[in-house]
């Protein structure tokens, strides 16, 4: 059993379970908002699993097809990918086993979740090589998360209205945005092995500047979401508490680039499920 459980936790390592928490409140924001209101229990389980498996599947290839890289560089050293606790083959069942769940998951739920099942797996997995040969990986892995609203409406309305598009933009700004900050940490790594970014092209200084202005985007197309969509007070007080929190994100990259980690985990799960909550309210309120 201690040899299952140690598994486990060497998987859970490698792709992280608990950042499921990126993507997950914009699912369940786009289900309510689609459903107005509670969309049910066996939605609420789909949803899980189809964020939980298409996360684990783009982070397993990401992290197959970085088993090179991750061995060169310091900081990542000690991932199971490179340090011999889980090896290619393990990790590619894992792969496949999470890809299947997915695409099974969307058969449940409808036949347009299903259709779109394929090539959502696709850009998810385009992630994983982008940035051997362009600086756009950032703007790939925004528009990955960013399909995460767009999934929830079709779970409960087999429909793609106007708000949940501008939903989706709002997260893949955000996502594009944090994860230009995050990218910091390797930019004389990315430079020394060829690997394209935007931090390693054009500078911390221009990194941070771009990232502001994703984030800038992120807030407007958050509230034209909130206008389309007709919501209320409550949605409101969301786009004001995202903007603060981006706000204090900067903050505190801009003052020591060692708070990134702070950064990026810490005020970005945060804001999301403060967002799923505000929404929540404006729904119960009304």
């Amino acid at each position: 059993m201690q040899k299952y459980i140690k598994k486990l936790r060497d998987f859970n390592e490698l792709v992280m379970f608990e950042h499921s928490i990126f993507s997950l409140p914009f699912i369940f924001i786009a289900m309510i908002v689609a459903a107005d209101g509670w969309f049910g229990f066996w939605l609420l389980v789909m949803g899980v699993l189809a964020a939980v498996s298409a996360r684990n599947f783009a982070m397993g290839l990401n992290r197959y097809a970085d088993r090179d890289i991750d061995a060169r560089n310091p900081r990542t050293t000690n991932r199971p990918n490179v340090d011999g606790r889980l090896d290619s083959a393990s990790i590619m069942i894992f792969i496949v086993v999470n890809a299947l769940v997915f695409v099974l998951v969307a058969y449940m739920i409808n036949s347009l979740a299903f259709m779109l099942s394929f090539p959502i797996l696709f850009v998810l997995g385009s992630y994983s090589y982008f940035k051997r040969f362009s600086s756009l990986a950032h703007v790939v892995l925004g528009i990955s998360l960013g399909l995460a609203p767009i999934a929830g409406v079709v779970a409960v309305s087999a429909t793609i209205p106007v708000w949940s598009v501008l939903l989706s933009l709002g997260v893949i700004f955000w996502v594009a945005g944090f994860d230009l900050l995050y990218s910091l940490q390797d930019i004389e790594f990315d430079k020394e092995n060829n690997l394209h970014s935007i931090p390693s092209k054009y500078g911390a200084e221009a990194t941070l500047l771009l990232s502001s202005f994703f984030h800038m985007l992120s807030v407007l197309f958050w509230g034209l979401f909130v206008w389309s969509a007709g919501l209320g007070l409550f949605a409101m007080l969301a786009i004001v508490a995202s903007g603060v929190m981006l706000s204090y994100e900067h903050h505190l990259v801009r003052k020591d680039f060692t708070k990134i980690d702070r950064a990026f985990f810490t005020v970005n799960g945060y804001l999301g499920v403060a967002f799923l909550i505000f929404i929540i309210l404006d729904k119960v309120v009304a």
